[in-house]
């Protein structure tokens, strides 16, 4: 049965709960009294035992139901449910008797054990019935409206699939239009088209798994500081340095990239002095030690963002693939970036 203190959903309800009760009594006492369908004067005047009504109601509701009916195991939950309202009349019969005695039938023949526990077992039997069968009702379209919103929603996912499939398609097709139409003397040109299209490929066809090759992942590294140096020019020297028993080993894809974009978005661009980027890769002990170093231009106000969308989103997946297993160290100084992170991978 749920603990009402530890369910704070119930504890939000519990005013609706409170006041559902209180109407249903005052229903009770105000309408039902000088009704045909009262089953005895003591079921009437003795409505204040609503709380043996209210007891079986939670027992089915928080228990009876999910351990049993849900369960498919009706014969159980029918006895359960007749066992609960059995002892709940039973435990009505000595207060019946007493309230009968003292206040409502003094003086006059009393009604037997019988009679009184039969009216409580009728009373609390058909009350838990309709008012479990309401919940039930409700509950219901409740989940149904759910599951049309989930239907809603994966119809949605399939639909933005497919659009996403035609989009690359499209978009390949177009790169190789372009490379078609490129002088065939330009060759830097061309190169530079195909390792965007080894690339792309790469990010829209391998990445969707959880994990991938680390030559994968060095390969399309490879490729993205290529195109970088080309754009940068020659004012720019680029390291990248990768051990040779970094291989053979699977990775989270695309965990390195945000840093080694920050590295060459932010590297110095000074004509009289080196600018500098940095890129290695190492394996020992179980561990892949990853670091980029970059300079930076001193008179840059404006920072390196330790904290942009794709280092953030680094961060956040490394906490969620990682946990307890990275160590990540942000080193900024006047005029040098430094990044170094540590993966244990085993």
């Amino acid at each position: 049965m749920k603990n009402l203190e530890k369910d704070p959903v119930m504890i939000k309800r519990a005013p609706v709960h409170i006041a559902g009760w209180v109407a249903l009594y005052l229903l009770w006492i105000l309408v039902f009294q000088k009704r045909s369908v009262v089953f005895s004067r003591t079921a009437t005047v003795q409505f204040c035992y609503l709380f043996f009504i209210a007891a079986n109601y939670y027992f089915n509701i928080w228990f009876a139901i999910p351990k049993f009916l849900y369960q498919k195991k009706i014969t159980s939950f029918v006895i359960v449910a007749l066992a609960a309202i059995m002892a709940g009349a039973l435990m009505r019969v000595p207060v019946a008797m007493y309230l009968n005695k003292t206040w409502f039938l003094v003086g006059k023949a009393q009604p037997g054990f019988a009679e009184l526990f039969y009216n409580s077992f009728i009373n609390i039997f058909i009350w838990v019935i309709c008012l479990v069968a309401a919940k039930l009702v409700m509950d219901r379209a409740r989940f149904q409206k759910y599951v049309h919103k989930i239907e809603k929603e994966r119809s949605k996912a399939e639909l933005d699939f497919l659009k996403a499939q035609f989009n690359p398609h499209f978009l390949f097709n177009s790169i190789n239009s372009i490379y078609g139409h490129i002088d065939k003397g330009n060759t830097s040109a061309r190169n530079m088209l195909l390792t965007f299209s080894d690339m792309l490929r790469y990010q829209l066809y391998e990445c969707n798994t959880d994990s991938v090759s680390i030559d994968k992942e060095l390969n399309y590294i490879r490729n993205y500081v290529a195109l970088q140096q080309v754009r940068k020019g020659d004012n720019l020297v680029v390291e990248l340095d990768i051990d040779e028993n970094v291989r053979s080993f699977m990775i989270a894809p695309l965990l390195f990239i945000a840093f080694i974009e920050n590295a060459f978005k932010y590297v110095s661009n000074d004509d009289k002095k080196e600018n500098r980027i940095k890129i290695s890769f190492r394996a020992e002990n179980g561990s892949l030690l990853f670091q980029t170093y970059n300079t930076k231009g001193i008179n840059n106000n404006k920072g390196i963002e330790h904290n942009g969308i794709g280092v953030m989103n680094a961060r956040r997946r490394m906490e969620l693939v990682y946990p307890g297993k990275h160590d990540l160290a942000i080193h900024e100084h006047e005029s040098t970036y430094e990044v170094i992170l540590k993966l244990q991978l085993s």
